[in-house]
This record gives structure tokens, C-alpha cells and sequence, in this order.
């Protein structure tokens, strides 16, 4: 009733549109360009959906016909959400101002928040932060909570408004398919970087809490919220009220106070990479306007800071939790660094 025609096969699809919209598994993206990108049409444009643009603009690159306009794009929402008011970074790659202005249009018409980026460089340098360190955070909690043997709701250490994000946005990952984060962080070659760096941040701090160096740890994490928060930065305001809004306890008088080894490993990254997590927002997912809203929340609290480097320091009965953590995080950080695919998704479902 609308007009379409459905197509035998990809091959006329390539052959006829004037538009081509690879949404394939970033891991077997290359397989299927090789087979449709050389009879792409002459001058269509193509784009790809994957959330790592490396190899999808080198396997463009490679199979496309040099006529082709390459104009990506990375919606900033799942499929369960409409387009409408979402960001979509948009990648001109290669093409002429005309097909470029066709895709805007595009992406207009559906009320899309478009974000221009310059390169896909650029792109995949942010969406390592936003997306593949942050899983890789939330993921070693659920890791670190398994291997502890409980539910991190009904333990008194994660009661409190903080705690319970964390909790939240776990559970939000893992019902999602392994694929989506394994393709993030394996594929991005920022990403293994920025992997690496918050497993020796968490690493080097969780050493400092053993040895009970409270000057080096506190003054490392000082050093580290000056130059993440400081006064120029436009905050993203959790406060009080909105922070306890998150409850899953019916118990909150049982809440113990915690390291947040989690988060404090994540602000210390962002100042050894020399990263702007604010800047990053371009290219926001919600778990990641959550961590550095959290992050955000206990870095500018000072009594919640002190508290939460004491915990660390000189409380024993969550240093446990923590080896866990640590545990969970180089557990990850290994299979990212050894570009294990499978090895991902087993972890991820296991």
C-alpha cells in the first residue's frame, strides 16, 4: 500500500537504490560489503550503522566503487526508541555537497539530534569513552557481584542513591546482546587504549588501598577531580532529590558506607588520558550521562568523598568487594587487550 517493493535479493538492492544502509554485525560487516559494495549503484550514497567506524570505512573503502558517496551516521538510541530528539552523529567520509545535504535532510525529517562530526576518528575516540570503557565499568561490577555469590540489592554496602545507579545500569547492559559491546570495544582501536588505562588506574589505586597510602591516594584522587571538575565545567546536577529517587532497599538505615573503587578508577583515568568527559557528551549514551553524573555527584560532595577514600583506605569488611572488582576489571580488560571476540560474548553471558 505504501509503494515498496521487496527485492529478491541484496545484490538489487545495491544495484538500484539511491540509498544503502549497511546494519550488519560490526564482526561480519567486511563479508557483507565484499559481497554487495562493488555493484553499488552509480552515486548512491552508503552508510553503515555499526558503532565503530574503523572498519567500517576501511571495508568501504575497500569494496565500494570510487564513485560512491560515503556518508555514516551512529544513532544514539537503541531500536526501542524513536529517532525524534535522539542524537545521531553524522560522518561525511566522502562525497559530494549534494548527496551531504540530502542525508541531513534525511535525518531532519525525522527530528534526529544531529551532531556533525569532522572524521571518523574523532568518532571513535569519544564513543571509546562514552560507550566501551563505560560498559567495560559496569560489566566488572556484574562480574565483581557474580563471584562474590549475592545480589548486590541486599547487601547494606550498595543501598545508598549512587549504589543503586550503578546497579540499575548493570542490569541494563547485560539484557542486551553481547554482540553490540563486544563489536565497541574490541573493534575500536581507541577503545583497547582506554581499556587498558582505567585497568591501571583501578589497578594502581587498589594497590595504594591495600598498602593503606592514604597521602599518594588522596592526593592522586584530588589531583584527578581538579582537573575533571573544576568550576568551568558545566555540571550535570544530581542532586540529593534525584539521587534518592534511585532506591531498591527497603531498608536504607542498614546502608554502609562504600569505596566507590569503581568510579574514583574511572575520574583517575579521565586525568591520565587527558580526556574532557564533558566534551564528550556530543556523543552521550545514558549509561554514560549516569557515570559521569554519579562520578559527577561524589567528586563534588566532600563528605562523600572523604568518606568514600576512608572506606577505601581502612575498611576492611569491603575490601572483599573490591578484590572482586579488581579481579573482574583485569579479567576484562585481558580479553579486550587480546582482541578476543568470542571470548567477550562467553564472559558477557556467562
Amino acid at each position: 500500500p505504501l509503494g515498496i517493493k521487496l527485492l529478491d535479493s541484496g545484490k538489487e538492492i545495491a544495484h538500484k537504490c539511491d540509498l544503502i544502509i549497511y546494519s550488519v554485525e560490526a564482526d561480519k560487516l567486511a563479508q557483507v560489503v565484499a559481497e554487495y559494495g562493488p555493484i553499488t549503484k552509480y552515486g548512491a550514497i552508503v552508510a553503515g550503522q555499526t558503532s565503530v567506524k574503523h572498519p567500517e570505512i576501511s571495508t568501504f573503502e575497500k569494496h565500494l566503487p570510487a564513485d560512491a558517496n560515503i556518508i555514516t551516521f551512529h544513532a544514539m538510541h537503541g531500536p526501542g526508541f524513536q529517532p525524534e530528539g535522539q542524537k545521531l552523529i553524522l560522518i561525511n567520509h566522502r562525497s559530494d555537497k549534494a548527496a551531504y545535504q540530502r542525508m541531513l535532510d534525511l535525518f531532519t525529517a525525522i527530528g534526529s539530534d544531529i551532531v556533525e562530526m569532522k572524521d571518523f576518528h574523532e568518532h571513535d575516540k569519544i564513543v571509546a569513552d562514552t560507550q566501551a570503557v563505560t560498559h567495560v565499568g559496569f560489566e566488572s561490577m556484574g562480574t565483581a557481584w557474580k563471584a562474590a555469590g549475592f545480589f548486590p540489592w541486599d547487601n547494606g554496602s550498595y543501598v545508598g542513591g549512587i549504589d543503586n545507579v550503578k546497579i540499575l545500569t548493570t542490569l541494563r547492559i547485560f539484557s542486551y546482546k553481547a554482540h553490540v559491546y563486544a563489536g565497541l570495544a574490541i573493534l575500536n582501536p581507541y577503545a583497547r587504549q582506554q581499556v587498558k588505562r582505567y585497568a591501571e588506574s583501578e589497578s594502581e589505586l587498589f594497590k595504594l588501598m591495600i598498602m593503606e597510602e592514604e597521602k599518594q591516594f588522596r592526593d592522586r584522587l584530588y589531583r584527578a577531580r581538579e582537573f575533571v571538575f573544576h568550576e568551568s565545567r558545566k555540571p550535570i546536577m544530581l542532586n540529593d532529590s534525584v539521587m534518592k529517587e534511585f532506591s531498591l532497599s527497603q531498608k536504607p538505615a542498614e546502608q554502609k558506607p562504600n569505596s566507590h573503587l569503581s568510579i574514583l578508577s574511572m575520574v583517575d583515568a579521565w586525568y591520565h588520558l587527558g580526556v574532557n568527559p564533558y566534551d564528550n557528551l556530543i556523543a552521550q549514551t545514558p549509561p554514560f550521562r549516569l557515570r559521569l553524573g554519579i562520578a559527577e555527584y561524589l567528586f563534588k560532595n566532600e563528605d562523600l568523598l572523604e568518606e568514600s577514600i576512608e572506606t577505601a583506605l581502612y575498611d576492611k569488611t569491603i575490601r572483599g568487594d573490591d578484590l572482586e572488582f579488581h579481579s573482574a576489571v583485569r579479567e576484562w580488560s585481558s580479553i579486550i587487550g587480546y582482541g578476543d571476540m568470542e571470548g567477550y560474548k562467553t564472559h558477557f553471558n556467562a
